[in-house]
């Protein structure tokens, strides 16, 4: 009778320790973990001004330029980069920006934005301007030089996981146009541009680098000339440009498909309606 009785007592006690751990466990499956934070991403700058704000190596630029260095501060105005650490295996050292080159007559060609470019790309950019696309302008003069792309750290065409194009090297520069002194605007790639004189950029180009691609390339490049300097197997070279003329251009339309022939008709029909 006593142990019942102290049985009864306990009740309460042991009521409120199991709804007081019903709560917790309740509580506890509210309490969701959160997830653990992003790793922060990798930079990968696409430009030197933005490497310039994050992982450059600005000791490289010495007094001591390299004899490339040299040899384009006496025929152009540059500016020395630093050192760009890229991702994968774009950027490099000894890297310019091309502000504009001496023309033989002494006088100053602006590139128009300034490339940026390994030195020895600048250096073959600045030769085939000053000695063979400058002279072909002799009057009015050459003043201006645009400059559609250079240094960008992509893939080939820009299509991802695409191989390393060069223009992720600094080794490659696209032209979009020439600019004259009276104001005119040369676009190599334009039908109506002197048929000759585009041809002497064509040949000019392809003597000097060991990539260009124009129209007729790949699609990629109707609108502007690809310069660079990859290095392949045996010296390979790729010239594809093809210099055309507008009446080649308007033969390259499709024209609309003939209309369908109803068959003639029948004499019989041919006297009813003049009755």
């Amino acid at each position: 009778m006593l142990a019942h009785k102290a049985a009864m007592r306990r009740l309460p006690a042991i009521a409120t320790l199991a709804a007081a751990t019903l709560f917790c466990g309740a509580a506890a499956a509210d309490v969701v973990p959160l997830p653990h934070p992003r790793p922060p991403m990798p930079f990968e700058p696409k430009s030197f001004a933005e490497a310039a704000a994050g992982i450059t190596l600005p000791d490289v630029i010495t007094s001591e330029p390299s004899p490339c260095r040299l040899r384009l501060e006496t025929a152009a105005v540059i500016e020395p980069l630093p050192h760009l650490i890229g991702p994968d295996a774009c950027g490099g050292g000894d890297m310019v920006r091309l502000k504009a080159f001496h023309a033989l007559d002494r006088k100053d060609v602006v590139i128009v934005p300034p490339p940026e470019l390994r030195c020895e790309m600048a250096e073959a950019v600045v030769v085939w301007l000053r000695d063979d696309i400058a002279p072909i302008f002799s009057a009015p003069a050459l003043i201006e030089v645009e400059n559609f792309d250079s240094y960008e750290c992509r893939g080939r065409n820009r299509v991802f996981g695409a191989k390393l194009s060069e223009h992720g090297k600094g080794n490659a520069l696209d032209i979009r146009a020439f600019k004259l002194a009276d104001g005119k605007r040369i676009e190599p790639t334009d039908v109506y541009v002197d048929h000759e004189q585009r041809d002497k950029f064509r040949q000019a180009a392809c003597n000097r680098f060991t990539t260009v691609l124009g129209p007729g390339s790949d699609g990629h490049h109707e609108s502007h000339i690809h310069l660079d300097l990859a290095e392949r197997r045996n010296g390979h070279r790729m010239c594809q440009w093809e210099v055309r003329d507008p009446m080649k251009e308007l033969a390259q339309i499709p024209l609309p498909q003939p209309r369908p022939n109803f068959g003639a008709e029948s004499p019989a029909a041919n006297d009813k309606r003049k009755l």
